[in-house]
């Protein structure tokens, strides 16, 4: 493409997108955390204009034992969005879970119900 010419598209938000492996018989365990840890915190963050927005999403068709089950996004704004994140966000977790006693607590009962396979950042492109 010339440098002259106009890009067929515009940056549009930015998502984290983590894909999680629910260890077996923690499904409803973990859905009922997400429902009563996760989604506050998220819903703080959005209230904060931190995120955009955030899903959760089920996998129904794994093709293997290895591939997530749940995939969980957060959407950003923008790339800039992410710039000093954890001074924006640590605040919050603060005011959602409490201690850095009580984060690391739940963070370890978050862990012996699942297990992360990774996370990607993408940008939506959003066509002209």
């Amino acid at each position: 493409m010339a440098a002259d010419e106009p890009r067929p598209y515009t940056e549009g938000p930015v998502s984290r997108v983590s894909f999680i492996k629910v260890k077996p018989g923690m499904f409803d365990n973990y859905l009922k955390y997400l429902a009563t840890t996760y989604k506050p915190l998220m819903e703080e963050y959005k209230k904060e204009g931190i995120i955009v927005d955030y899903k959760i999403y089920e996998a129904n068709e794994t093709h293997s034992p290895t591939e997530a089950d749940l995939v969980l996004t957060v959407t950003y704004k923008n790339m800039a969005a992410l710039d000093n994140l954890a001074e924006k966000t640590d605040p919050l977790a603060a005011k959602v879970f409490g201690s850095r006693q009580k984060q690391s607590e739940a963070a370890i009962s978050r862990e012996s119900m699942r297990e992360s396979l990774g996370d990607q950042y993408i940008r939506e492109l959003i066509l002209k």
